[in-house]
């Protein structure tokens, strides 16, 4: 039993209800963050199983995708990044028998950037992203509440204490299964780097022909160090011998991989001394740490190396738990022409807003609130409140709707 069987995945509810009513299904997410064994718990409802991880499978589906889908009456396909041109096959497929819950698709690349997936399917199919484990389904949660409980102005209550250290070692440990299951930080760090070699080298090719692309090593590990600021494609072209086009194509790419991602500046069109450039994340800290090479006791000791990582690591539990709000919320960063910022901006589709700042500080000043109060005047009446998560134990209030939060209350 692989172990992240051994854990709830949240995602699977709205796996399970997109088959009562869709054609075809995907669930799409990094390699290794839990795809197949989530998929493989429909196949007892009489689905048929693919991976075309297979060879002769693969061979299969490449050789005569029409003839591969031809006799099918529901299956699981996992991988199907590797094999597109099967995807107009499953087309005429579902068209022909339009049932609901027929192709459960699985794809170690966002499925929707990749052409022939988006138009040969358009209306026909549902997309659940699996990203690694969150710190939520770790302690067993059927799912997140922390959203949908700020956008309605409370705040969640804590349910552990940690000591600065154990919350640097969940931070570099990060959510995928085979690393939490390595025992020595040291092997997790190795773990880490042997995921990046194998996505790199197995995954890519299969999305992108890439002249150059061994440069993406180089541009990958620069990343790392960019994470959590603006995106300069300038600067990190000029670390990479890459011109600026290249870097942004290539980080197209690697959010196609699920490695990165860009976070889009929140603004509303009169607002017109909001910076409108977005930030660089790593989507797991695991992985990040391990391309910064920071040990569990220098992070520990250096709040400084601290800060950016820990704003890392609410980022990707942030961005698991947006997609399980009851109602749709999206992410942005907030930063002005004076350099005032806000780490993340949660908007409901009511266009409620609320902030939230990371600080990697036992304690919390009103300075830390400067960019929540910038926010809070360009946001006007559609703020809800301000929170700065932060490395303490206790909830502080600040003013009406501005308060100093425990950062476990993120996953309460």
């Amino acid at each position: 039993m692989s172990l992240v069987s051994n854990y709830p995945r949240q995602a699977e509810a709205s796996v399970r209800r997109a088959l009562t009513d869709t054609r075809v299904v995907a669930i799409t997410g990094p390699r290794q963050s839990g795809k197949t064994t989530l998929a493989r718990r429909f196949a007892e409802s009489g689905r048929a199983y693919f991976t075309l991880d297979d060879r002769a499978t693969l061979d299969a589906a490449l050789g005569d995708p029409v003839a591969f889908v031809r006799n099918i009456d529901r299956a699981i396909i996992d991988e199907v990044q590797r094999a597109p041109e099967i995807l107009l096959a499953i087309k005429r497929s579902v068209d022909e028998d339009q049932r609901s819950g027929r192709f459960l698709l699985t794809g170690s690349a966002n499925l929707a950037t990749i052409a022939t997936i988006r138009d040969s399917l358009a209306g026909r199919i549902e997309t659940t992203t699996l990203y690694p484990l969150s710190r939520s389904e770790l302690r067993r949660r059927k799912r997140p509440t922390f959203v949908d409980k700020v956008m309605n102005g409370a705040i969640p209550s804590p349910e552990e204490t940690l000591t600065r250290e154990s919350l640097v070692r969940i931070i570099t440990t990060g959510g995928f299964p085979e690393a939490i299951g390595r025992k020595t930080e040291r092997r997790r760090q190795d773990w880490h780097r042997a995921y990046l070699d194998s996505v790199l080298g197995r995954d890519l090719p299969e999305i992108a022909n890439l002249h150059g692309s061994s440069r993406l090593p180089r541009l990958v590990t620069i990343a790392a160090q960019y994470a959590g600021q603006l995106v300069n494609l300038t600067e990190i072209g000029r670390e990479t011998a890459l011109d600026h086009k290249t870097v942004d194509h290539y980080l197209q790419i690697l959010e196609q991989l699920y490695l990165l991602k860009r976070l889009q500046p929140w603004h509303r069109n009169e607002l017109s001394r909001i910076v409108k450039t977005p930030k660089l994340h790593f989507i797991d800290s695991g992985l990040l740490t391990a391309l910064r090479s920071y040990s569990v006791r220098r992070l520990a000791q250096n709040p400084t190396l601290l800060g950016p990582v820990l704003e890392g690591f609410a980022f990707s539990e942030l961005l698991k738990y947006v997609l399980l709000a009851r109602e749709r919320v999206a992410i942005y960063h907030y930063r002005d022409r004076d350099q005032l910022e806000v780490d993340f901006v949660l908007e409901h589709e009511d266009g409620r807003i609320v902030g939230i700042e990371v600080k990697a500080n036992a304690s919390v000043t009103g300075r830390d609130f400067r960019g929540l109060n910038r926010l809070a005047a360009s946001a006007g009446k559609t703020f809800v409140q301000g929170i700065v998560l932060y490395d303490g134990e206790q909830t502080i209030a600040f003013a009406e709707n501005m308060r100093a939060v425990p950062l476990p209350s993120l996953w309460a």
